[in-house]
């Protein structure tokens, strides 16, 4: 079995309630690589989202004005893609940083409902967003 880094986020819940926790994968992230701008909004991350698509239209522009193969111009994208891939989850953690959510402790499981068990099994009044 695969064990996987995850990372925890917290975010005060209320008064009477315990922090709200977030738990992001580290390492590459294939909702990114494959749906870059719906990702950055999925996740709230509006500049993001906005960078991303204008990246993208300048890579696709700028390699039909240097007048690259399609064959090129395909292995732009998909190097684009990857940077976007290896990326997004540090990109979120810095968009959750300044929004006002607390990193938290790591956490090595195999996937992310292990991880969020590890994690509770320390800390049993926090609360899963």
């Amino acid at each position: 079995m695969k064990m996987r880094m995850w990372t925890t986020h917290l975010h005060d819940a209320g008064l009477y309630s315990g922090p709200e926790v977030l738990v992001v994968k580290d390492g590459f992230c294939w909702p990114a690589f494959f749906l870059t701008f719906v990702w950055a909004l999925w996740h709230r991350m509006w500049l993001t989202a906005v960078l991303l698509l204008a990246g993208s239209l300048a890579v696709g522009a700028g390699g039909e004005l240097a007048g690259l193969s399609q064959t090129a111009q395909a292995a732009l994208g998909l190097g684009f893609s990857i940077f976007i891939g290896t990326s997004a989850n540090d990109w979120r953690r810095a968009s959750l940083r300044r929004r006002g959510w607390d990193d938290g402790s790591s956490v090595v499981a195999a996937n992310r409902e292990a991880a969020e068990w590890r994690l509770f099994q320390h800390d049993e009044g926090m609360v899963l967003r």
